[in-house]
């Protein structure tokens, strides 16, 4: 590992080799049923900002892993992350049409191949988490699996799914998007982490701090550019939000205290990898980017 490469570079090397090793886990296209592997390829391959392989690549620096050890987390988080976008976008749920540029899964494939596609892609993840060979491949997959589950991801779309035209205050928003969000992106870090050197318990804590941190700080910039962007630049719809009139940081704190409740957030980052040095700089890095980010 270079400490001079630029976080650009770095970045960019890491989602590529995430892609690849996405692209050797999913089903050949043409493998029967076809339709289903291409619906399962195309939620997975060719877009995305691979946030959570990124972080999972991170904490293994952090840990002193080689990448090659990160790869199998990496690749799972990403593969539940497509799974959820694409039940989110389903008629039952957000009802979208575009995502990362494209039309979402249904819309290119029929509901039920997409749902059977998202079904697939979470049997998936953990079928590679499982095989990983670095760390207990048990404790991941049960760390990957509450993250995903009721206590997690899924709990977190059914509080926001009951509070469509209801008021949500802050602490309710945090806890809504802490499940929704935050459980996947705290186990990312966490199953990278966990590739390399023994953590501490202080050092555990303080790695849960910065994901808690920045998996809201994600939710916050977001609800931010749902108001901001342009269908172009995010790559889905903007202003659904608004339109479905749901609770979001924007219409609880307004826009001006949304954005400095971002940059309180990245601080509270910045502070919980002060204890690491130079061996937290890429998670670091993430979380500027995740601050600033336009899309």
């Amino acid at each position: 590992m270079n400490p001079d490469l630029a976080f650009a570079v770095w970045s960019g090397e890491r989602a590529q080799r995430v892609a690849n090793v996405l692209d050797a886990a999913l089903p050949a296209a043409d493998a029967a049923p076809r339709a289903l592997h291409e619906a399962m390829r195309y939620a997975v391959l060719g877009g995305g900002k691979r946030v959570r392989a990124l972080l999972a690549y991170a904490g293994g620096e952090l840990a002193q892993a080689d990448p090659a050890h990160a790869d199998a987390p990496a690749a799972a988080v990403e593969l539940i992350h497509a799974y959820s976008l694409v039940h989110d976008d389903l008629p039952c749920m957000d009802d979208d049409v575009l995502r990362r540029g494209k039309p979402t899964c249904h819309v290119a494939f029929g509901e039920a191949t997409a749902l059977l596609a998202g079904d697939a892609l979470q049997s998936l993840a953990f079928a590679v988490l499982a095989g990983n060979a670095r760390g207990d491949a048990r404790d991941q997959v049960a760390l990957l699996a509450i993250a995903a589950g009721s206590r997690g991801m899924a709990g977190g779309q059914a509080i926001d799914l009951a509070h469509v035209g209801i008021a949500l205050d802050q602490a309710g928003l945090e806890h809504m998007h802490g499940l929704k969000t935050g459980a996947l992106i705290r186990a990312a870090v966490r199953l990278g982490a966990h590739c390399g050197r023994p953590m501490t318990a202080d050092e555990s804590g303080a790695l849960d701090r910065y994901a808690t941190a920045i998996g809201l700080a994600f939710q916050v910039v977001d609800d931010v550019l749902d108001v901001e962007g342009t269908a172009q630049s995010l790559g889905k719809t903007a202003g659904k939000d608004a339109q479905q009139n749901k609770p979001t940081y924007v219409s609880v704190l307004g826009l001006a205290r949304a954005k400095a409740h971002i940059a309180t957030l990245r601080a509270q980052a910045h502070d919980a990898l002060a204890g690491f040095g130079s061996a937290g700089r890429r998670l670091g890095e993430i979380a500027d980017w995740i601050a600033l980010r336009k899309h």
